[in-house]
């Protein structure tokens, strides 16, 4: 039993990276918005790894999302402010958190596993922008007021998409209830 859980860990964790890896390379990842930023949906492969196997998981996603990051910054940047992201502090750090944080959401309200699946998804969302933001403005990017105004604007969307993305898939995979759906039920 003990071999099926590390395999299942090993499986996950790799089925994650490589979503990561898909939603950056197609650019599906992000999704356009005002004034030419994206939202970003890269970090919910990272919960849902932390969510399902734990925060070892989604550390590892965490930083093939980051890795993954920095080279697309480098490689085939799409804007002016990429050139910030080949900075491994910006780039790579801050992914490094999104898995913990969400798993110990997830841990601390596993009672309530509906609430839990959405708490975890805002909290690895709010963790991703807090710390991408916050090391922009430590680096003297942008000023603070202005990093205000981009949290508000992308950070708020980000957090909502990740919240329910993240219980949707989660919810399916463990067929946990959500309203009067019941897991795979949720396309019925």
């Amino acid at each position: 039993m003990q071999e099926f859980k590390q395999t299942r860990a090993v499986v996950i964790t790799a089925l994650m990276a490589a979503v990561t890896v898909v939603l950056g390379w197609t650019h599906w990842g992000f999704i356009p918005w005002f004034g030419g930023v994206s939202l970003t949906i890269m970090h919910i492969p990272v919960v849902i790894a932390a969510v399902l196997v734990g925060p070892v998981s989604g550390l590892g996603v965490g930083l093939v999302f980051g890795i993954f990051s920095m080279i697309q910054a480098a490689v085939a940047p799409t804007g002016p402010t990429d050139v910030w992201f080949t900075n491994p502090l910006l780039s790579v750090v801050p992914r490094l958190f999104i898995g913990p944080a969400a798993w110990l959401v997830w841990r601390a309200l596993k009672r309530w596993p509906a609430a839990a699946l959405l708490a975890a998804g805002a909290a690895g969302s709010l963790t991703n922008t807090a710390l991408v933001l916050g090391v922009i403005g430590l680096l003297g990017y942008l000023p603070w007021l202005v990093l205000g105004g981009v949290a508000a604007a992308n950070g708020l969307p980000e957090i909502l998409v990740s919240a329910f993305l993240t219980a949707a898939v989660v919810g399916a995979y463990l067929r946990i209830p959500l309203g009067k759906k019941r897991g795979a039920d949720l396309t019925d």
